[in-house]
């Protein structure tokens, strides 16, 4: 695994970078006396109130309060991690990044990897050309016949650099010998398919129309192939090498990403020409998978582009299949802020043949109307249930359960108790026991008529309402004193040197193990930027709660934050010499069963409170 970026790195980065430079070539400033101004690229406004100052390096949005340095734009204009937006930058001033910990022997590796990863995306590039050049001639025929009656403009097979493999067994195979790539590279890379037995080679791409794969920076990974004959399979793509991973990569993304519009949504879709058909209809917000189910890391990547994400289905029993493997991916990933819809077409039917049969508009109003995650949730869990009948009604709740009990905490996975609260008649309370495994389902659902019938008696109850997050009532509230040293930690990462050693000083609530993590990544990074720091938890719930701290200015006047964190440390250990020894022997080995190794002083206390215990 790859080491942390140096801060040394970053803020030699950042130095060489002019911010004016990086924004303005994704948004079209105006000089206004010493700053730069231009509308906001991160909302919808009429009159400009996005102002870049070069004198700062930092840019700031009055409208939607967006600020920060180039690399938190390049993060949110670009829509990349942290990483690779230290990569983007440093790309373009010519440097390479360093990591932490690597010895002579790693980094050169490294550069290594990088020439071969780099060589590698050359010859595809090669490949993509290739492809272009053969949909250009006149053997393309049958290609052109084929784009033609999908209703495929030029400028859609364009922008998806759409080609053709040739008939021949050989012909990208002669045209890359000739330029002098050798025949074992076009094998590693999945452009020949080679016969172990005879050691004979020849194109795996024939006769089919060609759809680039291109990663995130718009380079060739890999390649679908549709035939035009009756060769089986009709869709190829290549295999795994590399550069290209299956679980990551997604049709399109680049597409969509380089677009001048910013999706609201991205809906994904079973295949290439679904993709192009919507683009070709005004719905250029569509992504697939290539030949595998949607994956956690498939949706990370959306989710740093969009809030929401709409799965596309067949109406048929293997659609409802795929349905329910991508509900269980995606329901991990449902932090507070974020929706999952789905979408099931008329059975029969795919995105490619239904756009080109209602249109654009009609197609969209089927998007914008898919059902939510939550209806889905509950419809999946009633199929076949009859839920006045007692062991359904159990089977139901279990089920539903089932997948609650795989949602982050947050507000959506309370709404969803209360629901099934309302939906079962059971007790929240006897639901959530169940969740935690306090309480069989089979004998809560049993109750759940006597409970109905008391609710009868005393009159119509309504469920409690939903509480909401520790986190997220600190954020509206008075701050927790693990919040307060989080705070100011968020403002000045330098302050985790006033801090102890180890951790047994910091309290176990939300903010507490947020502080845990941000303490040991800036003592890991030696990070001492706010921006920078914030970087790293982009995209996350954790991101949100930061981000949300460092928009709320500290009471607390700069030079007195040091004594001031030295005050609520002494609180926190004040509290924990309070416990009793049997709750500091439980909280520490708890620790260790959940598999956290403690420090040198936590294990001499825990032999010594075993000690006192047995005395």
């Amino acid at each position: 695994m790859a080491g942390r970026i140096p801060q040394r790195f970053i803020d030699d980065l950042l130095a060489r970078t002019d911010i004016v430079d990086v924004i303005g070539s994704r948004v079209q400033l105006k000089k206004a006396g010493r700053n730069h101004a231009a509308l906001c690229p991160f909302h919808q406004e009429k009159s400009p109130s996005f102002t870049v100052s070069a004198d700062k390096q930092f840019y700031h949005c009055f409208g939607c309060g967006a600020s920060g340095n180039a690399l938190r734009f390049i993060m949110e204009f670009d829509r990349l991690n942290f990483p690779e937006a230290i990569e983007a930058l440093a790309s373009r001033a010519g440097m390479e990044v360093p990591r932490e910990g690597e010895s002579d022997e790693q980094r050169q590796q490294a550069r290594v990897q990088a020439k071969r990863q780099e060589e590698a995306v050359n010859l595809l590039e090669l490949g993509t050309r290739f492809y272009q050049q053969q949909l250009a001639s006149s053997a393309a025929q049958q290609a052109h016949a084929y784009l033609a009656r999908r209703g495929l403009s030029n400028d859609i097979v364009s922008r998806y650099a759409i080609g053709y493999a040739p008939a021949g067994w050989d012909a990208l195979k002669r045209h890359l010998g000739e330029k002098g790539v050798d025949e074992n590279v076009q094998v590693e890379y999945g452009l020949l398919v080679r016969k172990e037995e005879t050691g004979r080679s020849w194109d795996r791409f024939r006769d089919r129309v060609i759809f680039p794969i291109r990663d995130w920076k718009g380079r060739t990974i890999g390649f679908g192939g549709r035939v035009l004959g009756d060769e089986k399979p009709k869709y190829l793509n290549s295999p795994e090498s590399p550069v290209f991973h299956k679980g990551r990569e997604l049709y399109g993304l680049y597409e969509t990403r380089v677009q001048a519009k910013r999706p609201e949504r991205m809906l994904i879709v079973e295949g290439y020409m679904d993709v192009v058909a919507l683009a070709q209809h005004g719905v250029d917000y569509a992504v697939a998978t290539l030949g595998t189910a949607t994956t956690e890391e498939h949706l990370r990547r959306l989710f740093r582009l969009v809030d929401e994400v709409v799965f596309c289905f067949d109406g048929d029993a293997a659609g409802r299949q795929a349905a329910h493997r991508a509900l269980n991916t995606v329901l991990p990933l449902m932090i507070d802020g974020r929706q999952a819809r789905f979408l099931f077409l008329p059975e029969g039917e795919d995105p490619d043949s239904l756009i080109r049969q209602e249109g654009g508009e009609a197609f969209e109003q089927r998007v914008v109307r898919a059902g939510s995650l939550t209806e889905y949730l509950f419809d999946h869990a009633s199929q076949g249930r009859d839920l006045r009948r007692i062991e359904d009604r159990e089977r139901f709740a279990s089920a539903v359960l089932e997948g609650i009990g795989r949602l982050p905490q947050g507000l959506l996975k309370s709404l969803l108790m209360r629901e099934l609260s309302e939906r079962t008649g059971l007790e929240r309370d006897t639901l959530e026991a169940i969740s935690e495994g306090n309480a069989r389902p089979a004998a809560a659902a049993a109750h759940a008529p006597q409970e109905q019938a008391r609710g009868h008696e005393a009159g119509h109850r309504e469920p409690p309402p939903a509480k909401a997050s520790p986190r997220r009532a600190q954020g509206e509230a008075t701050l927790s004193t693990s919040g307060r040293i989080l705070h100011l930690i968020v403002h000045s990462p330098s302050l985790v040197d006033a801090l102890p050693e180890g951790e047994a000083w910091c309290p176990e609530d939300d903010d507490g193990q947020l502080l845990q993590e941000v303490v040991r990544l800036v003592r890991a990074g030696g990070y001492r930027s706010s921006q920078v720091l914030l970087a790293h938890f982009h995209g996350s719930s954790h991101g949100s709660r930061l981000l949300a701290l460092l928009r709320r200015e500290p009471l607390i006047p700069g030079p007195l934050r040091h004594r001031e964190i030295e005050v609520l440390v002494a609180h926190f250990e004040q509290q924990r010499q309070r416990l009793s020894p049997e709750r500091e022997l439980e909280a520490l080995q708890d620790r260790e069963r959940n598999g956290e190794k403690l420090t040198r002083e936590e294990a001499g206390r825990l032999w010594q409170l075993i000690c006192e215990i047995r005395r």
